[in-house]
């Protein structure tokens, strides 16, 4: 079997409540490289992977006891949990997939390695300071157009690359309701950058990121069990990335790969997890839309930090939740750096 790209370099993180069966049809693509998989609810129940896989599990005690009074940061029943995941390991890259997404086919039928695609955005420049209307100018066939500046030709790197899904489309509960029965069946084939100042709905189900670049600010939030929201976990954390991203001169890339989708979630109880969510929206987008970082944030940690005191100072008059997130986030940051010790970390910081 040839060798995997960066086998040695990735992980891949999944939460979880259930048997991992999923994994059998990704064995080809998943199999050469390391797991982690983070177990949600119930800890003595026995999750089943198949064999062959090298994994490391960790559930709801291992959390405890692996943090201590700091594992108040990380979600209890919901796949926010999955960022514990991302704290522990080891390795430069993540990818996170949910355990209803399958492999999807491309147009001629053929099986998408979603993981090869993911490595190829991110080990590629992004363009986000200047639009490039054949956007990603790095894939084969493609390059700069007429008219794109010289000096902004070697791009940034790229911290985040958010893929799609085909099939059940991630809808939130509103248009789930009055859109049942719609299914995704458009494969576009493109990967381009958010551009600078642009903030987007990140979703978890098929995601890959340098964690050395932007591991620090992939935190899910509270979500789940004891808190008044759900489902917004992916999307706090893709709003945080999007503003430490474009302060620190990175990128994010959407687009390709696709996965399939396979199970749609009940749009009732999705109504209850986000109508909260739905209104507080209204404020949160313009609070991130209206965010400077100051010049002493110079490392993810650090933008991190400070914009927890603006989410307290800002959106904490919204919402007592967010004076309870606020200081989550700050929990996790001192957990990070108590897992990763920062002077090991130094590529995060952007003065260097």
């Amino acid at each position: 079997m040839a060798s995997a790209a960066l086998k040695d370099e990735l992980d891949i993180v999944i939460p979880t409540i259930r048997n991992l069966d999923f994994l059998e049809m990704w064995r080809p693509f998943f199999e050469q490289y390391h797991l982690i998989i983070v177990q949600d609810g119930d800890p003595s129940k026995t999750i089943k992977v198949p064999d062959g896989f090298d994994y490391e599990l960790y559930n709801r005690n291992d959390i405890n006891k692996i943090l201590g009074p700091r594992s108040s940061c990380i979600s209890f029943k919901d796949s926010a949990c999955r960022c514990f995941g991302y704290m522990v390991s080891k390795k430069k890259y993540i990818y996170t997939i949910d355990d209803d997404c399958f492999v999807a086919k491309d147009p001629s039928g053929k099986d998408i390695n979603a993981l090869e695609q993911h490595i190829k955005n991110l080990l590629c420049p992004s363009t986000p300071n200047f639009f490039n209307t054949l956007y990603d100018p790095f894939r084969e066939g493609a390059d700069y157009v007429r008219g794109y500046p010289f000096s902004l030709r070697e791009g940034v790197p790229t911290a985040v690359s958010h893929g799609l899904w085909l099939n059940i489309p991630d809808y939130d509960a509103p248009t789930q309701l009055v859109k049942p029965l719609e299914r995704n069946t458009r494969y576009v084939d493109m990967v381009l950058t958010i551009p600078k100042g642009t903030l987007f709905p990140m979703c978890g189900m098929n995601l890959a990121f340098d964690r050395e670049l932007i591991g620090p600010a992939m935190y899910f939030g509270l979500m789940g069990d004891g808190q008044p929201i759900g489902r917004y976990d992916d999307m706090w954390a893709g709003w945080c990335c999007k503003v430490i991203c474009d302060h620190l001169g990175l990128g994010i890339k959407t687009g390709l790969p696709y996965i399939y989708h396979s199970k749609a979630s009940n749009p009732f109880v999705n109504l209850k997890k986000e109508y909260l969510g739905i209104f507080w929206q209204e404020e949160i987008i313009p609070f991130f839309q209206s965010h400077n970082f100051s010049k002493d944030c110079t490392t993810v940690q650090k933008c991190y930090v400070e914009l927890s005191k603006q989410v307290k100072e800002k959106l904490g008059k919204v919402d007592p939740y967010f004076l309870k997130l606020a200081d989550a986030m700050v929990t996790w940051i001192e957990a990070w750096d108590m897992l990763n010790p920062p002077n090991k970390d130094s590529a995060n910081d952007s003065s260097k």
